[in-house]
């Protein structure tokens, strides 16, 4: 008997393409155009390398008291991690224990079927309807927990609170995950009701909103009880998760919400510009509450698209997936980069 038949045998996520040519429009990764906050740039450039030898404060401690207080909440509602991928991945660990599958929609973040197979964790998806909306019914079945992107992801759609009220009020015996990584681009956040609803985990990232993709920093929010639990898994396997630069630029890209706030406007400014821009060409656009946008064109392959745009150095997503496959997903970039990506659609549509 090989060896090779003990390897775990798993479908990887696949993410966004990452060019090594400089000379590209990015807008496939939905990373945010603008550079991270000033203050977290000088919090970096001022770090004093010799502490690089120590541990970093394993609770993180000043950043959980810093988003503690942004969002209105104790330390002990306050978790942080390597990304918002790792806070959900050890959420998973955690709480999805049971003999009892945990439910998700068919067309949300892909991430979530890789980590069902790699923590042999039994699931249900339920479809999204024509309109690509989460059905609320379906979640009155009995599960073994929730999770659903809100806004979802790649549909760009986003749910207000009395869905999340009702989706919680059907779920009261399992933990819901709300997977908030867009959230501040237009969404309704859950994070207030984790002060009602004792099963509720809200999950979000530093990646998107405040520009810091490259240091790896999530958090999540909930009641005292669900963050020990997650506090305990994580102790269980590498107790130092977030590094002492990421601790130092995390606490003052919260800080600096002026900035954050004007950057997010910045991008939905663009959003809606670019929007209405290609439904002027005849695509039809979802009503996006994130950094990206859900386009089709009735008259028009959208693989066709996606790969007359690549060799023009325009970079888009396209999921060679069920029900999706004639959508494209258009991360918004600077108003330039747009700009470039609207002239090279136009004349696509041109030379058709």
């Amino acid at each position: 008997m090989s060896f090779r038949n003990n390897f775990r045998k798993i479908t990887p996520y696949v993410p966004g393409e990452q060019s090594k040519d400089r000379d590209i429009v990015k807008i496939n990764a939905n990373e945010n155009p603008y550079p991270p906050s000033p203050k977290a740039a000088a919090a970096l450039k001022t770090f004093d390398c010799e502490k690089l030898r120590f541990y970093p404060n394993a609770n993180a401690t000043i950043l959980k008291e810093v988003l503690a207080d942004y969002y209105g909440v104790g330390v002990e509602n306050v978790f942080v991690g390597n990304g918002s991928d790792d806070v959900i991945a050890l959420a998973f660990q955690s709480f999805f224990c049971s003999d009892k599958p945990i439910a998700y929609p068919d067309i949300t973040y892909s991430f979530y079927p890789v980590w069902c197979d790699l923590f042999r964790i039994e699931y249900t998806t339920y479809p999204l309807d024509e309109n690509f909306r989460i059905n609320l019914e379906d979640y009155k079945a009995e599960n073994g927990g929730v999770v659903i992107p809100n806004p979802n992801a790649p549909t760009s759609l986003g749910e207000g609170e009395e869905f999340i009220r009702t989706l919680l009020d059907y779920n009261r015996d399992s933990v819901v995950i709300i997977d908030e990584a867009y959230v501040d681009f237009g969404g309704y956040s859950s994070v207030n009701l984790t002060k009602e609803y004792d099963n509720l985990l809200v999950t979000g990232t530093f990646s998107k909103s405040r520009s810091l993709a490259g240091i790896r920093l999530g958090f999540a929010i909930g009641s005292a009880e669900l963050i020990s639990v997650l506090e305990a898994v994580k102790n269980s396997y590498n107790s130092y998760t977030v590094d002492s630069l990421a601790i130092a630029m995390g606490i003052e890209s919260v800080k600096d919400d002026e900035y954050f706030k004007e950057t997010v406007g910045k991008v939905i400014k663009t959003r809606k510009r670019v929007t209405d821009e290609l439904r002027a060409l005849g695509f039809e656009v979802l009503d996006s509450q994130t950094n990206f946008i859900m386009a089709t064109h009735c008259g028009y392959n959208m693989k066709d698209y996606f790969d007359y745009l690549k060799a023009k150095k325009v970079f888009i997503r396209y999921f060679s997936l069920p029900r999706i496959d004639k959508y494209v997903r258009i991360t918004i970039g600077t108003d330039g980069e747009m700009d470039r990506f609207l002239e090279e659609t136009r004349n696509f549509l041109g030379g058709k």
